[in-house]
């Protein structure tokens, strides 16, 4: 039988089937922990986020001094290399903590490395707070989730594009005109409360006045260089974010209300776990967002008995990746069912689609 096609937009035909099946903000299940334990992971602290900040934006001025003193020269690649990957890489996951607010204890704090983060990153602050807050409620379910990196079948060539942030690049900056000329898009519309959408607009103008700012500089000097900077990291820079991104939930379950099924616990090496801030605890931290990510192996082992095995490295975890990938552009159908202790399945909760688990 020949899967239904899905609709992946949040105005579509699976959007009023997922709120039929009752997974729109539906219970998910959570593993049982002991209210102590999570109360105590749950604690915030400024010192963790402090001293890892401080080291990240050591290494950023660090590189990219080195980038400016040998500008001209093939010696500057490896200082742009290191100073893209903490710019336009490693800046989604301190995006990420602190909009969650838990990177810090202090809120300020935590605002001032969002808005740093999400400029970096090359995503607008506010559509991406209530984005990402519709994830954690409707964590790949179709027609509801905004941020579905790998629909079915998976559309490659964006995917490719991606290594270097183009097409997500291309995207936010027509969805910056958009919204400093005072417009949503109605995908937008369905997540962002309307108190919200003038500090939408305002960002948007504020982005594009830096951008403009930057393009002015290069004019001025004759030169790339304050591009390679500011602006230009978030795609030089930008492919190790698609690298750990799609880790995350590519080729899993959709429409399940248990995140140990579309979601991906990976070990990684101390380096991968500095840059992402310990995201690959990621069926942890969507089933608790609210631990902090220094905290996140400990929850890890508080709870892995109830859960899949981890990916021993992210290598392993893409020789499950690409392969299903491949097959879904042919077979939509097809996914990764993870195995469950005591013998618990996959249920797919949508009967608008058939699925097909991995054999």
């Amino acid at each position: 039988m020949t899967p239904t096609p899905r609709d992946y937009s949040l105005v579509g035909r699976d959007s009023a089937l997922a709120e039929e099946n009752g997974l729109v903000a539906a219970k998910w299940y959570a593993v049982k922990i002991d209210r102590k334990d999570l109360k105590r992971l749950m604690r915030r602290s400024d010192s963790p986020a402090i001293r890892d900040t401080l080291i990240w934006l050591a290494l950023l001025v660090a590189s990219g001094a080195g980038a400016v003193y040998f500008w001209g020269s093939w010696l500057c690649v490896p200082f742009f290399l290191v100073y893209g990957v903490l710019y336009g890489s490693s800046s989604d996951s301190r995006w990420h903590e602190a909009g969650h607010g838990t990177a810090f204890k202090t809120r300020w704090m935590n605002v001032a490395l969002y808005h740093l983060a999400s400029f970096m990153i090359f995503r607008e602050p506010t559509i991406w707070m209530w984005s990402h807050t519709r994830h954690h409620t409707d964590t790949i379910i179709v027609g509801r989730d905004p941020e579905i990196a790998a629909p079915r079948p998976p559309d490659l060539r964006t995917m490719l594009l991606n290594i270097f942030a183009l097409a997500s690049s291309w995207k936010t900056l027509r969805s910056l005109l958009r919204h400093a000329a005072g417009r949503l898009s109605a995908e937008e519309a369905t997540f962002v409360p309307q108190n919200e959408q003038a500090r939408v607009f305002l960002i948007a103008r504020i982005y594009l006045v830096i951008l403009a700012a930057v393009a002015l500089a290069c004019a001025v000097t004759g030169s790339i260089l304050p591009a390679m900077l500011i602006g230009l990291p978030s795609l030089y820079g930008g492919f190790m974010a698609i690298f750990f991104g799609l880790t995350q939930h590519a080729g899993l379950a959709e429409d399940v209300l248990d995140h140990r099924l579309n979601s991906r616990t990976i070990y990684m090496n101390p380096i991968f776990r500095f840059l992402y801030w310990n995201m690959n605890y990621h069926i942890e931290h969507h089933m608790f967002p609210m631990v902090p990510y220094h905290a996140l192996p400990k929850l890890h082992e508080a709870i892995r008995d109830d859960c899949p095995e981890p990916y021993p490295s992210t290598w392993a975890a893409y020789r499950e990746i690409i392969p299903t990938l491949l097959r879904q552009v042919r077979d939509p159908g097809y996914f990764i069912a993870r195995n469950l202790p005591h013998n618990v399945e996959a249920v797919p909760h949508n009967p608008g689609a058939v699925f097909k688990a991995a054999e």
